[in-house]
């Protein structure tokens, strides 16, 4: 056999290989899962969202959770990777947080200040705690749990989180097993 035979076999295996592999994949496709109401969010969900995680992780001597876009994370991580569940228990979340604001404040989060805002999220925070602390395996999870993870996951992986709010190098050098602590220092993102 020569060289053109064996590549123009190679490329009718590899073809094949790919256009056969589509449909192995059609029973899992993207428009098949199931997303509760409400999903993607909308502009003004993502907002309110973004605004819930300045408050959790405001702006200091480093860019807040808004710059980091937290929001938008949030509507991809909900809508991409949540199940059903989870979805509708973060949507309501959005709804509560509001409620509460109005409960205590008489209104809405969005017109609120960060000091009502502050207060409000660490209510929500201590009745998270309370709920998870007696928490049972199937009992579902709290929607203020899930938005102040995502709001850490999504900032500290975000470029803003790892490279200003934590030491950063692209490219470490050598492995150091023991590097001296001095308090305020900020954690390693690499």
């Amino acid at each position: 056999m020569n060289r053109r035979d064996a590549l123009s076999r190679v490329a009718l295996l590899l073809g094949g290989t790919v256009v056969g592999g589509s449909v192995f994949l059609e029973g899992c496709k993207p428009g098949d899962k199931k997303m509760a109401i409400g999903l993607p969010f909308s502009a003004e969900n993502i907002s309110f969202l973004d605004e819930v995680a300045e408050t959790i992780i405001p702006t200091t001597n480093t860019p807040g959770a808004k710059a980091a876009k937290v929001g938008a994370f949030m509507n991809t991580m909900v809508t991409d990777c949540y199940d059903e569940k989870d979805q509708k228990i973060f949507i309501d979340g959005i709804a509560a947080i509001d409620a509460a604001c109005e409960k205590m404040h008489g209104h809405g989060f969005m017109k609120a200040s960060p000091e009502h805002r502050k207060e409000v999220l660490t209510a929500l925070d201590k009745e998270q705690k309370d709920y998870n602390a007696n928490k049972k395996e199937t009992d579902p999870n709290h929607y203020f749990s899930l938005m102040k993870q995502l709001t850490l996951l999504g900032y500290f992986s975000s470029e803003i989180g790892a490279t200003q709010a934590l030491r950063y190098i692209a490219v470490p050098g050598k492995y150091e097993g023991c590097i001296p602590y001095k308090k305020g220092d900020k954690a390693w993102a690499t």
